[in-house]
């Protein structure tokens, strides 16, 4: 029998709220510099399940200047979901670059750089 994935959409307390967030910024901060991940592996790393689209409103409020690497988060296959011209766009792209992380029509080469932690320990 297949195990149900819980509904990120529904309402939550707010501590509940507080703690996917927390889980969520940890597994963020561990990006390490020059990798990206996606939306829904960051999920998976936060302990989230299929919480893409959740983990995609969450970073767009992060308060400004956060330390946190959010420029690092890509959608599914390496796309740039920021839009180019866009001041978060331009912000994501530029410190990516600084990273070694180009982008081509949109996109980074999630196979080149892509962050995979499990493969990273050994």
């Amino acid at each position: 029998m297949p195990t149900r994935q819980p509904d990120y959409s529904a309402p939550l307390a707010d501590d509940n709220q507080q703690a996917r967030r927390d889980a969520l910024y940890l597994a963020l901060a561990q990006v390490p510099a020059g990798k990206v991940v996606t939306y829904g592996e960051l999920a998976a790393l936060a302990g989230l399940g299929r919480a893409a689209r959740w983990v995609g409103r969450a970073l767009g409020q992060l308060p400004d200047g956060t330390a946190l690497p959010w420029h690092r988060v890509v959608a599914a296959g390496g796309r740039l979901s920021l839009t180019t011209d866009s001041p978060s766009g331009v912000e994501q792209r530029a410190r990516l670059r600084v990273e070694g992380v180009l982008s081509h029509n949109g996109r980074v080469d999630i196979r080149r750089h892509g962050w995979r932690p499990l493969e990273h320990e050994a």
